[in-house]
């Protein structure tokens, strides 16, 4: 007597639940690959690959159309030689320092606007224009401000000031103009930031006798520390990339003294085709960034965790 067992009749392996899981984990995480390989490619084709192309033509002696012959270090050499680096260097600086005045300045803006009052959202729009005009119109703008022959400044200080002509004056004249576009913006990210905030932990502040600064330095400025690390960031990137106003204003002169490492470089590979030295200078100011942000970001993980 034979015993016939059909294939349906063979009992199967129940699926646990830790098999289950881990099914629907993979599927997750090939989910998210595939959406996320879009935006990888971009990526590497539009950051990646022009970062690695600039590090290996610094290495070169190239004008952009004759073949390249390799250089070695030597337009890193030249470039650390070269007193305009340095010019450019220390006005990087400046624009640092300077520009780091642009968050505090942009929190005491959203402060005072954060109210619920007839007519403020008009107001808003008003401190807020100055970011949406082009950097080469604000440029022209205060170009004509500083004007000593009929510029608005001239009228105020009751006689003409060369700002834009002066190697002592022209770099601060143009961080100053940077600065009425910047400000806005860093109001922008605060005034999001306080949209945020817990008003019962700001209220049981207030019962407890916070008041003022204190209760700015304790309550408030803690919960807006994600739009701080922002404007801050930002702000940095943009002092290090200064470049649309000073060729607008002062095209580096007079004599390079406001020139800063993104107009050198641009100086080096449009003006005088050099395209190798222009990239040392491109790579010197991608570490200076780097190693900021790498700082930032270290701070910013840590002071969460």
């Amino acid at each position: 007597m034979s015993i016939t067992v059909t294939e349906g009749a063979l009992p199967r392996a129940p699926h646990t639940p830790a098999r289950e899981r881990a099914t629907l984990a993979r599927r997750r995480t090939r989910a998210a690959l595939l959406f996320l390989l879009p935006g990888l490619a971009l990526f590497a084709v539009f950051v990646l690959y022009p970062i690695a192309s600039s590090l290996a033509i610094s290495f070169h002696n190239w004008d952009g159309m004759t073949p390249k012959t390799f250089a070695g270090l030597d337009n890193y050499r030249e470039l650390f030689a070269s007193d305009t680096f340095y010019v450019a260097l220390k006005n990087n600086l400046i624009w640092l320092v300077l520009f780091l005045l642009a968050p505090p300045a942009g929190l005491a803006m959203a402060l005072y606007l954060n109210q619920n009052v007839s007519g403020i959202r008009l107001v808003k729009s008003l401190f807020f224009a100055p970011f949406v005009l082009p950097g080469v119109v604000v440029g022209l703008v205060f170009s004509w401000f500083y004007d000593p022959a009929f510029g608005l400044l001239r009228l105020i200080a009751g006689h003409g000031i060369a700002v834009l002509g002066d190697p002592r004056y022209v770099t601060y004249g143009i961080v100053f103009a940077a600065l009425w576009p910047q400000i806005p913006f860093c109001m922008i990210l605060y005034l999001t930031g306080l949209t945020g905030i817990n008003s019962e932990i700001i209220e049981a502040a207030r019962m407890e006798g916070a008041r003022g600064f204190t209760l700015l330095w304790h309550v408030i400025l803690p919960q807006l520390r994600p739009a701080t690390f922002m404007a801050v960031v930002l702000t940095v990137i943009g002092a290090l990339r200064s470049f649309d106003l000073i060729s607008v204003m002062s095209g580096g002169g007079p004599f390079d003294s406001s020139t800063v490492l993104a107009y050198f470089m641009y100086d080096q590979a449009i003006k005088y085709y050099r395209e190798g030295y222009s990239a040392a200078i491109a790579v010197v100011l991608f570490a200076i960034m780097l190693v900021y942000i790498v700082w930032q970001l270290r701070r910013l993980v840590r002071v969460e965790s």
